[in-house]
């Protein structure tokens, strides 16, 4: 049995936080790596990410322009 076999929604969040706490990754980098170190293909991986790493992950693709820029409300 692989490690996959283990995994769930709520180790895969903890194992992401982790690596973004210790190694000072970025999420997205997170989860590339953690699906290498588990053999998790990248493209599988969605049933994995939770709604919290999910849109961390959103906002850092924002910062990068690998998502459209979204209108923001400016309060004064």
């Amino acid at each position: 049995m692989t490690e996959t076999d283990f995994m769930n929604r709520s180790k895969f969040t903890k194992i992401i936080e982790q690596k973004v706490k210790e190694l000072n990754l970025s999420y997205i980098e997170a989860v590339v790596e953690t699906c290498e170190m588990t053999s998790i293909d990248p493209q599988d991986v969605k049933k994995f990410i939770s709604p919290l790493i999910k849109e961390k992950i959103e906002v850092e693709a924002r910062k990068l322009n690998y998502l459209p820029k979204q209108n923001e409300l400016i309060f004064e």
